[in-house]
């Protein structure tokens, strides 16, 4: 064994280790807004770029009518 260890350093600053609410929150944003940003660009897609990533018209409008933060995969039956 090399003598490496798993164990956090005394040095390590506590801050470092907790979730910054201000981040979360930007991240939660920029999320729903890029999700909404790619749904319409769904939309704008015509018949034959829809085919080629394998949805339909009627695919792209139900995902675009999904709200920005509903970020959960949807099933395809």
């Amino acid at each position: 064994m090399s003598g490496l260890t798993l164990t956090r350093s005394a040095t390590a600053p506590v801050a470092a280790t907790r979730l910054n609410p201000f981040r979360v929150f930007a991240r939660v944003v920029g999320a729903a807004y890029r999700a909404a940003a790619t749904r319409q660009e769904l939309v704008g897609m015509d018949d034959r770029m829809l085919r080629d990533i394998g949805i339909t018209r009627v695919d792209a409008l139900r995902e675009a009518a999904r709200k920005p933060w509903d970020q959960a995969p949807t099933r395809r039956d």
